[in-house]
């Protein structure tokens, strides 16, 4: 089997105020001379490592399933950090969401052949990278057409984010939790019930109008439960 390769660079952030890690995955046979969609996973290293997303679309491509698609995983530097930029309260929150949209998309789109619209770029996300994920399509809207959230902390913030949005037809979204995840326990210690917001989430976004798959899946919330899901979510944004 062709396999993609990956890169592994740095990008100066001014929202930030940081270097950040960007591991890119080109797929087998790239070429400047074809036109790439974009997903731009948070907790990136996780999605490679753990997810084994390159692995998966070496695989797609392989079989000829899904169109051409870069992969940019952008990886958090440590738990604090990840709640930092992740979490709706976090004090980087904000800027991170900002270096997504206006910093990390226009480097992709000036060193590699993008679509440069918003049905070409998508976000994926687990947990607080799902959350993160949806609230930046939620503030560029235009930027982004496509939204892929494994099990997403939901509280009343995003809640209220998704009730006030005018642009539901924007962006689509994937939206996977486990049937487990009554009593997660978060960065801040504490067990948390995910799948209760999370149907209510899914229930608002219908009502809302909004274009969506949802599906409730066997386990809780681990990787265990994630891995197994991303050839599907994959599929379901890109395939031919």
């Amino acid at each position: 089997m062709n396999r993609g390769t990956l890169e592994d660079i740095s990008l100066y952030s001014e929202a930030l105020q940081e270097e950040m890690q960007l591991l890119i995955y080109l797929p087998p046979n790239y070429s400047p001379l074809y036109k790439y969609s974009v997903l731009i996973a948070s907790d990136g290293k996780d999605y490679f490592q753990l997810g084994r997303i390159s692995r998966i679309a070496d695989e797609l491509y392989e079989n000829d399933e899904i169109e051409n698609l870069i992969i940019v995983g952008v990886p958090y530097k440590n738990v604090k950090d990840r709640r930092a930029k992740y979490h709706p309260d976090g004090e980087k929150h904000t800027a991170y969401i900002r270096f997504l949209a206006q910093e990390l998309v226009p480097y992709i789109d000036e060193h590699y052949p993008t679509y440069q619209i918003g049905m070409g770029r998508a976000l994926i996300g687990d947990s607080l990278a799902a959350t993160v994920s949806l609230l930046t399509a939620l503030n560029y809207p235009n930027t982004f057409g496509k939204v892929i959230m494994h099990s997403p902390l939901v509280n009343d913030y995003v809640l209220e984010k998704i009730e006030s949005n005018k642009e539901v037809h924007a962006f689509s979204l994937y939206h996977v939790i486990g049937n487990e995840e009554t009593a997660v326990k978060t960065g801040d210690g504490l067990l948390t019930d995910f799948i209760t917001p999370n149907r209510k989430l899914h229930k608002l976004l219908i009502s809302k109008g909004y274009s969506t798959f949802y599906e409730e899946l066997n386990g809780d919330h681990t990787w265990k439960l994630w891995q197994p899901d991303i050839k599907r979510s994959i599929l379901n944004n890109f395939s031919l």
